[in-house]
């Protein structure tokens, strides 16, 4: 298998963390990985309040979450495990994240975030 890309703290743009989290379903994943202590397995978070996303659009999700810098992937056997990167986060962009979580949180129909 070919290793997973994270990019390194410094190399982390607000604009791929806004691309990131522009998407409803990619915001309440986060959320709910934020929400965890400890983090979660892909197929944990698949379960979007009474919907279930597909396995090529979850993958695809974390994927993005990943490669923007929002979340550590590792495999563990045939299981994905995932963790935030909230508090390196939060040193580089102050308040950002914990920002556009507030924002998802007051939109009326939006997948709950938190």
């Amino acid at each position: 298998m070919r290793p997973l890309f994270h990019p390194a703290i410094d190399d982390i743009r607000p604009e791929a963390i806004l691309y990131a989290l522009s998407d409803p379903e990619r915001v309440a994943i986060y959320a709910q990985l934020a929400g965890a202590s400890g983090g979660g397995t892909c197929s944990a978070l698949a379960q979007l309040g009474d919907r279930v996303i597909p396995k090529s659009s979850l993958s695809n999700h974390f994927k993005v979450l990943r490669e923007s810098g929002l979340i550590l992937s590792e495999r563990q056997g045939i299981e994905m495990h995932n963790q935030t990167r909230c508090a390196e986060l939060d040193e580089r962009f102050p308040g950002l994240i914990k920002a556009i979580l507030l924002a998802y949180a007051q939109i009326p129909g939006q997948p709950k975030v938190g």
